[in-house]
């Protein structure tokens, strides 16, 4: 003669612990982890020296502006000779 209670098949009381304690391993083995590459550390770097590269464009502005910017055709022309020479 079989019995068959309404929730036998559930009837283990340790299977609710164990459930937990793999639901507990894989939520900590599925956990997100962030690195910043050195390429975006160099990116950031970059953006850091355009900043500072606009304020000193804008000092020039404005110094054009108030007719207070001096060219010094000496520098200048070595400069480009050295451009061009590969120097």
């Amino acid at each position: 003669m079989k019995i068959h209670g309404p929730n036998q098949t559930n009837f283990n009381p340790y299977k609710k612990q164990i459930q937990k304690q793999q639901e507990n391993q894989n939520t900590n083995s599925l956990k997100d982890k962030v690195e910043i590459s050195s390429k975006a550390k160099q990116m950031q770097e970059m953006n850091k020296a355009q900043a500072a590269r606009k304020e000193h464009i804008e000092q020039i502005k404005n110094k054009v502006d108030a007719g207070e910017y001096q060219v010094d055709a000496n520098k200048t022309a070595e400069k480009m000779i050295d451009f061009w020479t590969n120097r």
